[in-house]
């Protein structure tokens, strides 16, 4: 009887496989809210993969030319057969690369990055009106490189250091329609994912969601070619990309909030609207969704799990007053 089971679960494995699809998908609309209620851009299987392109946070596509209005053009929603509230959608992601050789950022960070007494002084975020986006005066440019994989702002000059770093492209936004009807713009973050603007995020991880409406509906945007902990300006190196993920689900998952795996963490999501509650919610909440995966799916005692969490979690700030994130090396883990 067990063998015929695993012969079954096989089977079906492989048929999955063998009716998978990709599907290359362009985008003609877009969407500034996380909601039930768009037209399906694109409707897939479980297995099935997507080939699409995202803009950048104004609304910019790889040409430069205006295709939504801000802030944080969603591409979506893709719609999940099977997929039904209360399953987790997993969504894995081939590849999220940059498609042309600009972005911006802003020009100062966020007053919420600094203490109060700091601020009196602080030199004016205007910066020339027009240099990189028309209708702001708030923002810099940065070149992008495509074949070295690096960034550099253009302007202002530095005398003392060079701006130019490695890129590491990231999509800010991830996330599936909330339950009922509410429908949260594409600037927070929540259970659902949404404007995570974690910097984990990128080619190679996989990022798990809970479902809340039939199909899931997952949107993504908000490309950066590189950001920070925390997104302590604001912005990361805003630029439109390239993606390509796979979907699958997981039935009856229950999860709580976000999730992500990489090929070193397990990464628990404390996912929250930055200014809502304190940073240390966030911190609490990544750590109790931690202890419960690590029971749940890895089998560990209750106090093991509280031991491994205590001795080999790393937190990450994802979003300064707001997302905090919890990472456990895998190799730590049993085999499952």
């Amino acid at each position: 009887m067990r063998v015929s089971y695993w012969i079954l679960c096989l089977s079906l494995a492989a048929q999955a496989v063998l009716f998978a699809e990709q599907h290359q998908v362009a985008a003609t609309t877009f969407y500034n809210t996380f909601s039930r209620f768009h037209p399906v851009l694109k409707q897939i299987r479980p297995g099935d993969s997507v080939t699409t392109k995202t803009l950048d946070a104004s609304g910019r596509d790889d040409s430069g030319t205006v295709r939504a209005k801000p802030p944080n053009p969603l591409t979506g929603p893709f719609f999940v057969e099977g997929a039904e509230p209360g399953d987790a959608l997993i969504v894995r992601f081939s590849k999220v690369r940059m498609n042309r050789n600009w972005g911006f950022t802003a020009y100062r960070l966020g007053l919420y990055s600094l203490t109060p007494e700091s601020i009196e002084g602080l030199y004016s975020n205007k910066y020339k009106p027009g240099t990189i986006i028309k209708e702001r005066e708030n923002v810099v440019p940065w070149d992008i490189d495509l074949v070295r994989q690096t960034v550099r702002l253009r302007e202002p000059a530095s005398d003392a250091i060079k701006l130019e770093f490695p890129a590491k492209p990231m999509l800010g936004c991830v996330g599936v329609a909330p339950a009922g009807d509410f429908s949260p713009t594409s600037s927070p973050a929540g259970s659902y994912g949404g404007n995570l603007d974690y910097n984990m995020i990128g080619e190679g991880t996989t990022v798990m969601l809970p479902v809340y409406q039939p199909g899931a509906l997952l949107f993504i945007g908000d490309g950066h070619a590189l950001q920070a902990d925390g997104e302590p300006t604001g912005t990361g190196i805003e630029t439109s990309m390239d993606v390509e993920f796979t979907v699958e689900l997981r039935k009856k998952a229950n999860l709580t909030g976000p999730r992500a795996e990489t090929a070193e963490h397990l990464i628990s999501i404390g996912s929250q609207p930055e200014f809502v509650s304190s940073m240390n919610r966030g911190l609490q909440m990544a750590t109790t969704d931690m202890v419960n995966w690590l029971v749940s799916d890895y089998k560990l005692e209750p106090w093991a799990a509280h031991l491994l969490v205590g001795y080999q979690g790393e937190y990450d700030v994802v979003t300064v007053a707001g997302t905090v994130a919890l990472k456990i090396p895998k190799k730590y883990l049993p085999a499952r």
